[in-house]
Parts: structure tokens; sequence; C-alpha cells
């Protein structure tokens, strides 16, 4: 059995509560909304620990992101590689 869920009602702008339906799938709005919902916690709680280590470390350098940023697309292009190696 899953978590225990209580109903609520939301109000949204239409255009988006019509665009949220129609990607919503099988799965139902509710699901759709909710899957949105805990993203935006997640991205609220790694902004959160940005701010705590910002002010322990100070800000982060925009060559400091660039760099994190390349070493993913590398990771990732590895991953491909490997993928495609294996296959």
């Amino acid at each position: 059995m899953g978590e225990p869920t209580q109903k609520f009602s939301i109000t949204m702008p239409r255009d988006i509560a019509e665009a949220a339906r129609a990607r919503s799938g099988p799965s139902g709005l509710s699901a759709y909304v909710a899957a949105a919902v805990a993203r935006q916690i997640e991205r609220d709680n790694l902004n959160e620990l940005i701010q705590v280590a910002e002010a322990e470390h100070g800000p982060i350098t925009d060559g400091e992101v660039q760099a994190v940023r390349d070493q993913l697309h590398q990771a990732r292009a590895q991953q491909i590689g490997d993928e495609a190696s294996a296959a």
C-alpha cells in the first residue's frame, strides 16, 4: 500500500491546469501535480543548502559552476560511450 494521501483543493491559472492535464498521462493530474511539488521541494532544499554553504565558504563563482558543468558533460559523454561499447 502507498503512502497516505490527503485531498486538497488548489487554484491555478486555466492554461497551466489544461497543460498539466494534457501531460499527466495515465497516472492522472493528481500524480502529476504531486511530482511537480516534490521537485519544487527538492529545489527549495538545494537552495537552502547552497545558502548555508555560501554563508560558510563564500559565494560560488561562475568559474566553479562552469567547471562542474564541464565535469558533468564529460561524465555523460563517457557514460554514453561506455553504453555504446557494451551494446
